[in-house]
């Protein structure tokens, strides 16, 4: 399948909306050890996309996760600082649509994303993702594109009543092949 990495609009916020949905499966694998937003949250910030898009200032460290032939929304990759004194950049995925697991959507998306985001910012040295042990595909997808472990945090997240580790992966620019 074709995919392409590109900037919301305002005619996925809806689309956008239901799949965010606090219901939805995929809030069980990104962060689940943190609160969930609440629906109105959810509104609140979608209405607060929409002004952005309507004065055409989209965000430019979150990307919508598209079926290239369809346009379809798949998912939504992004990036944060984790330390703008040592130009390092944290890095992150949700494929919300169910239908689209286990189909190397997640590998293709990283490493597109990886290659936006040092090509966009030629000051980065290093790019990080911290996921959790507990969400084992987002573990592989990491290894697969070449991120190596750095650090794990041993019971560090509780879900469900059960611990789990914090795990931190990294990759260099000179390092990064693709």
């Amino acid at each position: 399948m074709n995919i392409t990495i590109r900037n919301l609009k305002i005619k996925d916020l809806d689309d956008y909306y239901k799949m965010n949905h606090p219901s939805k499966k995929h809030h069980d694998y990104n962060g689940p050890y943190f609160a969930r937003e609440t629906e109105d949250e959810l509104r609140d910030y979608v209405n607060s996309l929409k002004t952005k898009l309507e004065q055409n200032d989209p965000p430019n460290n979150k990307k919508i996760i598209a079926n290239a032939d369809t346009d379809e929304i798949i998912g939504s990759v992004l990036w944060n600082w984790r330390s703008k004194e040592t130009l390092w950049l944290e890095i992150g995925i949700i494929i919300f649509n169910e239908n689209y697991w286990n189909k190397g959507i997640a590998t293709k998306a990283m490493t597109m994303w990886i290659n936006q985001v040092f090509d966009q910012h030629p000051e980065i040295v290093r790019i990080g993702l911290t996921t959790w042990s507990g969400n084992v595909g987002m573990c592989k997808v990491a290894e697969k594109i070449g991120l190596q472990e750095e650090a794990r945090y041993r019971k560090a997240r509780i879900v469900n009543g059960e611990y789990y580790d914090s795990v931190s992966y990294g990759i260099l620019r000179d390092q990064w092949q693709v």
